[in-house]
């Protein structure tokens, strides 16, 4: 009897242990099991305490009444099927006549709290079916992002969302976006782990980074351009402008529309070009924008109104010649100057990290929803990199970016350096690398550029 005592303290002791250290483990050790049979059991008496039941159907109460027995009770959506994964549960419901998507996203904190789990996130997936996400614990708490994950050329992981899929930053389907959060807030963090996920990959990087380049500087090996002040910065803009008139110019050449072509082989943007004339993609990414937008004396006003317009024009037209934008700040407000929400109306891609206040929230979510503004304000300072991404359509979720240290992504852009395309509207602005002392010698290091 003793030892069964002891088995049974090593055993909890055991979990306990893994539940600290490998909150993964024993998820799928002990937690999928116990939350799983706690659902089902739990199932009908939470969806009648949620206000997610609807009445019994006309023609059972009628049959009820005619054979003399006890009306039927309410009925509770129907489960399609129930999926353990590695972060908790998906369970799917077929939706009652009468019974609407909204009503499950509204009472999820209830559900959340009913079934004991972490966090419940609702969604539809078609017309009556509804799939709820539930984590059996804090993902966010410390991110680890899954060893294979799924990506394209354009699309990159950069973060763990709160359901415990994989947050993409997908410049295909989102082309522009803006990222906001105040200092100390991860959103370095979270551009140096973008930048270190685009490094491998067939693009060309282009920085403006107005911090006289601290930021940006040390992965210049991985860079086609670089500027780090609002002088080369406009320089910058306005060449990258005219790359992109070069680039309409070879898609208007290469359209060769006629009668006889097929549909498929029209094109209006870079990626139905030939292979051997399709230029590569540009993603341009802005560390401080408001250093861009400010004028601290009116001579610069000028050469401020030329950034902006050069800005609104690669928002608007860049994505056809894949040009891509990925605009930093702590605020994106109209206080910035004239032109500046015309922007930001081009972003479609919104990320807010922690704010001090809520008119920065809402300058990323408040024409989008009220609730990520609401989520974005709920930030806290402990959590640096947890932050709110949502896009033009309304949705939205809750981010964590995983933390890259400033040596790991200097340590990939050195490694890709050979991958660094030449353009050239863009070689003047190419970054000086600096001179590494190697065994008492120096010894220049410059990066090889890649054919474009």
């Amino acid at each position: 009897m003793n030892a069964l005592w002891v088995t049974l303290l090593v055993l909890l002791a055991g979990a306990l242990v893994l539940r600290w250290l490998r909150p993964t483990w024993y998820w799928l050790t002990f937690g999928v099991t116990f939350a799983t049979i706690r659902v089902l059991i739990r199932y009908r008496s939470v969806m009648d305490a949620c206000g997610l039941t609807v009445p019994p159907a006309r023609w059972r109460l009628t049959l009820a009444r005619v054979t003399n027995r006890p009306a039927p009770d309410d009925r509770s959506p129907r489960i399609l099927w129930l999926r353990p994964t590695s972060t908790g549960l998906v369970l799917r419901l077929k939706l009652r006549p009468g019974q609407d998507a909204f009503d499950f996203s509204a009472s999820s904190d209830r559900l959340r709290h009913s079934f004991g789990l972490h966090n419940v996130v609702s969604r539809e997936i078609r017309s009556g079916v509804v799939e709820l996400r539930m984590t059996g614990y804090d993902v966010l708490k410390r991110v680890r992002m899954p060893a294979a994950v799924p990506d394209g050329v354009l699309r990159v992981p950069v973060a763990l969302r709160e359901d415990g899929e994989v947050h993409h930053r997908d410049y295909r389907q989102v082309p522009h976006a803006l990222n906001v959060g105040a200092t100390q807030s991860g959103k370095s963090v979270y551009q140096r782990t973008l930048v270190a996920g685009l490094a491998p990959r067939n693009v060309a990087l282009v920085g403006i980074d107005c911090k006289n380049g601290v930021e940006l500087s040390p992965l210049a090996a991985r860079f086609t351009a670089l500027a780090d002040n609002p002088v080369e910065a406009a320089e910058l803009l306005a060449a990258l402008v005219q790359y992109m008139d070069r680039v309409y110019e070879v898609i208007r050449a290469e359209q060769r529309i006629s009668v006889g072509l097929p549909d498929a082989e029209i094109t209006a943007d870079i990626w139905d070009l030939p292979a051997h004339l399709r230029p590569v993609p540009v993603v341009l990414l802005v560390d401080e924008v408001a250093e861009l937008a400010l004028a601290a004396v009116k001579a610069d006003e000028a050469r401020r109104d030329q950034i902006i317009t050069d800005l609104v024009r690669l928002a608007q037209l860049g994505r056809a010649a894949g040009i891509y934008l990925e605009i930093c700040g702590q605020r994106f407000g109209s206080e910035l100057g004239k032109g500046i929400t015309m922007l930001r109306a081009q972003l479609t891609g919104r990320t807010a990290h922690r704010v001090n206040d809520e008119t920065s929230a809402n300058m990323a979510f408040g024409d989008i929803s009220p609730d990520a503004v609401l989520a974005a304000v709920q930030i806290g300072k402990d959590r640096p990199g947890t932050a709110v991404a949502g896009d033009s359509s309304g949705g939205w979720s809750r981010i964590r970016a995983p933390h890259t240290t400033l040596r790991q992504a200097v340590d990939t852009c050195n490694a890709h350096a050979h991958r660094t395309p030449s353009i050239p509207e863009l070689e003047r602005f190419r970054p000086a690398l600096p001179v590494r002392v190697l065994v008492g010698k120096v010894q220049p290091k410059s990066a090889t550029a890649g054919a474009f």
